[in-house]
């Protein structure tokens, strides 16, 4: 269409978008014949100019809608439409921040501006501004708005925008991200409350003032900084914030939060923090095992329940107040030392599990003042130099799980209070797996110790037989009608002893040098459920009657040859790799498990596949047989 004529004086609403053949002259004569119009669009109409804008802008004084967008011949200037309310302009190559001038005559309640190559700056100070989008800005720099009724500000891909002022008493939400080139932010935005600012890598430490108290956003309760690696101090003050991520921060060296409503932080990444401050806030949870080089920590939070420092090589220097902390994890923080241990345990009174593995700074005085933690039940002091376990013996008698793996240091009368003077009373779990305990040792606390229920003696290369019912115990051997000259009350002191066992886990994996294991029905582990022996590759016997063994492990046991089981609930016998094992010896054992349904022995080479048949025949209930050939 080249040509238009119209005389509609009623006429609302006119479109001429893609009309690329109509002239400029055209499309006045026609816009201005509608002097009641209240919209039009003449989008990609390629010769429209700003003298046909005027002369619109005279004719039509209501025009409330306008989308000027792929209209190359405009600039906007001086240009008034007072009534306007909803302005497009996309891909006007004329526009500058000159035409900004003629937009802020308008009562404009929606700005749309992308894709404009000279446009450098926004300044508005419109009253009914509601909603802008400015998009594709390549040269824009600079964005200043005021308006009391904003409500929706989007800036993307604008990548030399560096400065923005945002006044407004309605935005509740701002998100700029990946604006790489901002480095100033001014913000009074009273009912602010989200701010996302990920990936704006040339913010400074400046912007902390924007966001505390008394710096223009007093209700702001979320805040997004990821990735803003030019941020290198954090301190922020804020009475509102309750959500706070710093994730991929990593040149951050020092953090300062006085949030007392803080209830989430993120500091995934933030490997170069070295000190940190937690005072206060209400966090419930704190995870500061992503940074490794943290070395001066304070936290006061009254609501904190769980501390993870696991990790934290280097710290040194731990000031914690957490009056309702219950779990702390301090694995690997190889330089706390006594003094911060202590009063952390005065000031974290209700603490329940404590982790402190690889704690090789810990000694004497900073185990014995945990006798403050009057609810602890869980105590890991794995790979540490410990020598002397007297202070936890005093001081934590309340103890239910006590983890000591690798704690190459131990002796055998290391452990002697817990059967000779019944230390620990309470102890259900105990964990010596690569400890340098020794047989003696590992035989009385299994006869004596009969509270125990979940024992792993994983890796311990001085374990060379378990022969329960024996040492500890060796009067059960006997008929129990039997008893030596004077020795009734002994005897019967025992048996007492030995009828109470509770243990029902059995933890033997990878012990190199373990050749037989042994228990018969007087032994009376009656709720024994799992042994895991697995590979223990000198182990060459295994006698068991277990009235609750539920599971058996004896995967790569090379050198098994003696198999017998009278276990009538097992339902699980793992057999993988015993290469030794004959197939007689196995048919004779599996005889006596009438509730096993499950059985491995793929890589058996002398079990043969043909005689399958045959374990059935034993063994009626199994409903699984892994082998080489068949699963």
């Amino acid at each position: 269409m080249a040509h238009v004529s119209l005389s509609c004086p009623q006429l609302l609403e006119l479109d001429f978008q893609s009309c690329h053949k109509l002239s400029d002259n055209a499309i006045r004569q026609a816009a201005t014949s509608c002097p009641l119009l209240t919209k039009l669009d003449m989008s990609s109409c390629s010769c429209v100019t700003d003298e046909t804008l005027r002369e619109i802008a005279s004719t039509c004084p209501n025009l409330s809608a306008l989308d000027a967008s792929n209209c190359p011949n405009i600039a906007f200037e001086s240009v008034r439409l007072p009534m306007l309310m909803d302005l497009r302009l996309l891909s006007c190559e004329g526009v500058t921040s000159a035409s900004m001038a003629a937009i802020a005559y308008s009562r404009l309640l929606e700005v749309v501006i992308s894709f404009i190559c000279l446009l450098t700056s926004v300044s508005l100070d419109l009253p009914h501004l509601r909603n802008i989008s400015l998009v594709h800005l390549r040269k824009f720099a600079d964005l200043n708005l005021r308006s009391p009724v904003l409500s929706y500000v989007k800036v993307s891909r604008c990548s030399a925008l560096h400065r923005v002022s945002i006044t407004s008493s309605a935005l509740q939400k701002l998100v700029l991200q990946k604006q790489e080139s901002l480095s100033s932010l001014s913000l009074q935005c009273h009912n602010l409350i989200d701010v996302d600012l990920s990936d704006c890598e040339s913010l400074t430490n400046t912007i902390c003032e924007v966001f505390s108290d008394g710096g223009g956003c007093p209700m702001l309760r979320s805040l997004i900084l990821d990735n803003c690696e030019s941020l290198s101090i954090v301190e922020l003050n804020s009475s509102s914030l309750a959500s706070l991520s710093l994730a991929g921060c990593r040149s951050m060296t020092f953090l300062r939060l006085s949030c007392p409503n803080l209830q989430n932080v993120n500091l995934d990444g933030c490997d170069h923090l070295e000190s940190a401050s937690f005072c206060p806030v209400g966090l419930e949870s704190l995870n500061l095992g992503i940074c490794p080089k943290l070395n001066v920590l304070r936290i006061e939070a009254p609501n904190i329940s769980i501390l993870e420092l696991k990790g934290c090589g280097v710290l040194s220097q731990a000031s914690i107040s957490c009056p309702r902390l219950l779990s702390l994890d301090a694995s690997f923080c190889r330089q706390l030392v006594d003094d911060s241990l202590s009063r952390m345990a005065e000031a974290c009174p209700l603490i329940e599990h404590l982790i402190l593995s690889s704690c090789l700074a810990i000694g004497i005085d900073g185990l014995s003042s945990l006798h403050c933690l009057h609810q602890l039940t869980l105590l890991d002091l794995s790979y540490t130099f410990l020598v002397n376990l007297k202070p936890v013996f005093d001081s934590c008698p309340q103890l239910k799980i006590l983890k000591l793996s690798a704690c190459k240091y131990l002796s055998d009368t290391s452990l002697d209070a817990l059967y000779t003077e019944g230390a620990l009373p309470m102890l259900v779990e105990l964990d010596l797996s690569y400890s340098s305990i020794g047989q003696a040792a590992i035989d009385y606390l299994l006869a004596r110790c009969t509270n125990l229920v979940n024992v792993n003696l994983n890796g311990c290369t001085n374990l060379q037989e378990l022969v329960c019912g024996s040492d500890g115990c060796s009067s059960v051997d006997l008929p129990v009608d039997f008893c030596l000259p004077g020795s009734a009350s002994i005897r019967n002191e025992e048996i007492s002893m030995c009828s109470g066992r509770l243990l029902e886990v059995l933890n033997c994996t990878g012990c190199p040098n373990i050749n037989k294991v042994v228990i018969p029905s007087w032994a009376n582990y009656q709720h024994l459920s799992k042994i895991n022996l697995n590979l223990s590759t000198n182990l060459k016997e295994v006698d068991l009657t277990c009235s609750s063994l539920y599971a058996l492990n004896l995967s790569n046991c090379n050198s098994l040859e003696v198999l017998k089981l009278d276990c009538p609930r097992l339902n699980n016998l793992q057999l993988l790799a015993c290469i030794m094992l004959q197939e007689e010896e196995l048919e004779s054992a599996i005889s006596f498990c009438s509730a096993l349904e499950i059985l491995n022995v793929h890589s058996c080479p002398k079990i043969n596949a043909l005689d399958f048949g045959r374990l059935r025949g034993v063994c009626p209930s199994l409903k699984r047989i892994q082998s080489n050939l068949m699963s």
